[in-house]
């Protein structure tokens, strides 16, 4: 009974490795057309919701939001291999000591969570997106992250993706915004269903004058630099 369930176990195993593999790599070039949260969303409106998502490759969002997300997000995403340690540590001893939870995660293991997971807080879903980061950052380009996470995580009640985005907040197109529209976007990302980028609250506004700030202390963004880093590592 005991080899039998092993050897169910270790083919089961084999199985998931090569099918998440297939299903990473798949999206190295095409694009996402839909995530487990888009499906979640809509289930929970009892079908009502109309889910927004328009896909655009990555040179046609703003420079100014790719780095608005990065400084409001993960001000270490160019340089990590998907995992900040010391913010994940930092997190852990602010959760552990009674405070309001927060998270330590990086843009990569948000996008493994928002593309190929469900949103949870168990254990098993936080090992799903150890592994899912790990292969996107093994086999995708920053570049390539970046384009996925901006194309895919909610930014509004139904809006996913940047191009929706921009045009539900600001009437543009995602390559127009400028750079106070790029930060109110980025600043309602921590709870974008109840928070809006236009008209936005005081405390938006507080919090759209600190991303502001630093993308403009941020230096230069070159992803290109990135992708040259992390192949010498």
């Amino acid at each position: 009974m005991f080899k039998r369930f092993f050897k169910f176990f270790i083919r089961a195993l084999l199985w998931f490795l090569a099918v998440s593999f297939c299903w990473v790599l798949l999206y190295k070039y095409v694009p996402v057309p839909y995530t487990p949260l888009m499906v979640i969303r809509y289930v929970e409106s009892n079908q009502k919701l109309t889910i927004k998502h328009d896909w655009v490759s990555i040179e046609n969002i703003s420079k100014s939001l790719q780095l608005a997300v990065i400084c409001a997000e993960d001000q270490t995403f160019l340089a990590h291999n998907g995992f900040n340690y010391k913010a994940i540590e930092k997190a852990y001893k602010n959760n552990t000591s009674g405070n309001r939870i927060k998270g330590g995660s990086t843009i990569s293991q948000q996008t493994a969570k928002n593309v190929f997971l469900w949103p949870d807080r168990s254990w098993l879903r936080k090992g799903l997106e150890v592994w899912f980061t790990f292969l996107i950052e093994q086999l995708w380009s920053k570049e390539r992250i970046l384009e996925v996470y901006l194309n895919s995580i909610e930014m509004g009640n139904g809006v996913f993706g940047a191009e929706v985005a921009a045009a539900y907040w600001f009437n543009k197109k995602a390559a127009n915004l400028s750079q106070d529209n790029a930060a109110a976007i980025a600043a309602i990302l921590p709870n974008p269903r109840n928070f809006r980028a236009s008209p936005s609250s005081s405390y938006i506004e507080i919090r759209k004058a600190w991303i502001v700030k630093q993308m403009r202390n941020f230096g230069t963004f070159n992803l290109l630099n990135a992708e040259r880093n992390k192949s010498n590592k």
